[in-house]
Protein backbone atom coordinates (compact mmCIF):
# COMPACT_ATOMS: atom_id res chain seq x y z
CA UNK A 1 0.00 0.00 0.00
CA UNK A 2 1.34 3.52 -1.08
CA UNK A 3 0.90 5.40 2.03
CA UNK A 4 2.25 9.23 3.39
CA UNK A 5 1.81 11.28 6.05
CA UNK A 6 1.28 14.84 5.52
CA UNK A 7 -0.63 17.89 6.97
CA UNK A 8 -4.08 17.15 8.06
CA UNK A 9 -7.62 19.32 8.31
CA UNK A 10 -8.72 17.33 10.95
CA UNK A 11 -5.34 16.90 13.10
CA UNK A 12 -2.05 18.26 12.76
CA UNK A 13 -0.50 15.20 10.28
CA UNK A 14 -3.02 12.56 8.53
CA UNK A 15 -2.59 9.43 6.56
CA UNK A 16 -3.09 9.60 2.98
CA UNK A 17 -3.14 7.15 0.02
CA UNK A 18 -1.63 7.93 -3.07
CA UNK A 19 -3.52 4.96 -4.72
CA UNK A 20 -6.70 3.76 -4.87
CA UNK A 21 -7.95 1.08 -2.66
CA UNK A 22 -11.02 -1.15 -3.05
CA UNK A 23 -13.87 -1.19 -0.25
CA UNK A 24 -12.52 -4.73 1.72
CA UNK A 25 -8.86 -4.29 1.44
CA UNK A 26 -6.66 -4.34 4.13
CA UNK A 27 -4.76 -1.00 4.29
CA UNK A 28 -2.80 -1.25 6.72
CA UNK A 29 -2.04 -2.89 10.40
CA UNK A 30 -2.06 -1.26 13.74
CA UNK A 31 1.82 -1.80 15.40
CA UNK A 32 3.62 -1.24 18.50
CA UNK A 33 4.97 -2.54 21.56
CA UNK A 34 2.10 -4.18 23.74
CA UNK A 35 1.69 -2.54 27.00
CA UNK A 36 -0.58 -3.62 30.15
CA UNK A 37 -3.42 -0.82 30.59
CA UNK A 38 -2.22 0.30 33.72
CA UNK A 39 1.07 0.55 32.13
CA UNK A 40 -0.26 2.90 29.77
CA UNK A 41 -1.81 4.80 32.29
CA UNK A 42 1.11 5.20 33.98
CA UNK A 43 3.38 6.53 31.51
CA UNK A 44 0.87 8.73 29.45
CA UNK A 45 -0.47 10.29 32.28
CA UNK A 46 0.63 13.32 31.79
CA UNK A 47 1.07 13.26 28.10
CA UNK A 48 -1.99 15.20 26.14
CA UNK A 49 -1.52 13.10 23.23
CA UNK A 50 -1.03 8.89 22.98
CA UNK A 51 -1.78 6.56 20.56
CA UNK A 52 -2.82 3.55 21.95
CA UNK A 53 -5.06 0.78 20.71
CA UNK A 54 -7.09 -1.61 22.68
CA UNK A 55 -6.72 -5.17 22.03
CA UNK A 56 -9.10 -8.01 23.20
CA UNK A 57 -10.81 -7.77 26.51
CA UNK A 58 -8.68 -4.26 26.87
CA UNK A 59 -6.34 -5.64 29.19
CA UNK A 60 -3.60 -4.57 26.78
CA UNK A 61 -2.78 -1.83 24.61
CA UNK A 62 -0.99 -1.23 21.24
CA UNK A 63 1.39 1.77 22.14
CA UNK A 64 1.59 2.84 18.39
CA UNK A 65 4.48 3.35 16.58
CA UNK A 66 4.08 3.22 12.82
CA UNK A 67 2.26 4.40 9.85
CA UNK A 68 -1.29 3.91 10.58
CA UNK A 69 -0.90 5.82 14.47
CA UNK A 70 -1.26 9.03 11.52
CA UNK A 71 -5.01 7.80 11.11
CA UNK A 72 -7.21 10.36 12.35
CA UNK A 73 -10.86 9.82 13.59
CA UNK A 74 -14.11 10.83 11.71
CA UNK A 75 -17.59 10.32 12.48
CA UNK A 76 -17.69 9.80 8.59
CA UNK A 77 -15.31 7.42 8.47
CA UNK A 78 -13.94 5.55 4.61
CA UNK A 79 -11.75 2.81 6.70
CA UNK A 80 -12.60 0.82 10.29
CA UNK A 81 -10.60 -1.27 12.19
CA UNK A 82 -10.26 -5.28 12.72
CA UNK A 83 -9.18 -7.66 15.22
CA UNK A 84 -7.92 -10.63 13.71
CA UNK A 85 -6.01 -12.70 15.68
CA UNK A 86 -4.67 -10.15 18.27
CA UNK A 87 -3.36 -7.81 15.43
CA UNK A 88 -5.78 -4.86 14.00
CA UNK A 89 -5.90 -4.10 10.94
CA UNK A 90 -7.44 -0.91 9.34
CA UNK A 91 -9.76 -2.07 6.31
CA UNK A 92 -11.21 0.08 3.92
CA UNK A 93 -15.44 0.42 4.12
CA UNK A 94 -15.81 2.29 0.53
CA UNK A 95 -13.44 2.26 -2.43
CA UNK A 96 -11.28 4.84 -1.44
CA UNK A 97 -9.55 7.60 -4.48
CA UNK A 98 -5.91 7.99 -4.18
CA UNK A 99 -5.10 11.36 -2.33
CA UNK A 100 -7.50 10.66 -0.07
CA UNK A 101 -7.25 11.11 3.97
CA UNK A 102 -7.53 7.41 5.92
CA UNK A 103 -10.07 7.76 8.38
CA UNK A 104 -12.18 5.27 11.33
CA UNK A 105 -14.27 5.65 13.87
CA UNK A 106 -11.88 5.68 17.10
CA UNK A 107 -14.65 4.37 19.44
CA UNK A 108 -13.08 5.53 22.60
CA UNK A 109 -14.40 3.83 25.64
CA UNK A 110 -12.03 5.32 28.46
CA UNK A 111 -11.37 8.89 28.82
CA UNK A 112 -11.91 9.16 32.33
CA UNK A 113 -13.06 13.23 32.18
CA UNK A 114 -11.55 14.02 29.31
CA UNK A 115 -14.14 15.56 26.39
CA UNK A 116 -12.44 14.32 23.67
CA UNK A 117 -13.67 16.81 21.23
CA UNK A 118 -13.78 15.50 17.65
CA UNK A 119 -12.37 18.14 14.61
CA UNK A 120 -13.45 15.88 11.84
CA UNK A 121 -15.65 18.46 10.17
CA UNK A 122 -17.55 15.57 8.85
CA UNK A 123 -21.61 17.30 8.20
CA UNK A 124 -22.97 14.61 10.91
CA UNK A 125 -20.30 14.97 13.19
CA UNK A 126 -20.97 13.65 16.47
CA UNK A 127 -19.27 15.94 18.54
CA UNK A 128 -16.71 13.58 19.96
CA UNK A 129 -14.58 10.48 19.65
CA UNK A 130 -16.55 8.34 22.28
CA UNK A 131 -18.11 5.54 20.97
CA UNK A 132 -21.94 5.42 21.21
CA UNK A 133 -21.90 3.18 23.92
CA UNK A 134 -19.49 5.30 25.98
CA UNK A 135 -21.65 8.71 25.16
CA UNK A 136 -25.19 6.53 26.48
CA UNK A 137 -23.18 5.09 29.82
CA UNK A 138 -21.84 9.11 30.10
CA UNK A 139 -25.48 10.34 29.38
CA UNK A 140 -27.28 7.96 32.06
CA UNK A 141 -24.36 9.21 34.83
CA UNK A 142 -24.60 12.83 34.13
CA UNK A 143 -28.65 12.25 34.58
CA UNK A 144 -28.18 9.67 37.82
CA UNK A 145 -26.01 12.97 39.11
CA UNK A 146 -28.28 15.71 38.04
CA UNK A 147 -31.22 13.20 39.93
CA UNK A 148 -29.00 13.28 43.21
CA UNK A 149 -28.42 17.02 43.38
CA UNK A 150 -31.72 17.86 42.89
CA UNK A 151 -32.88 15.96 45.76
CA UNK A 152 -30.14 17.16 47.84
CA UNK A 153 -30.86 20.85 47.46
Amino acid sequence: MSLIIRSSAIHAAGCYTTAPIKKGERVIEYTGPRITKDEADEKYQDSPTTYLFGVGDGAFVIDGHGTAMFINHSCDPNCQTVEVRGRVWIKAIRDIPANEELTYEYNLYDGEDDECFCNCGAAKCRGTMFSEEEIKKRERAAKKAAKGKSKAS
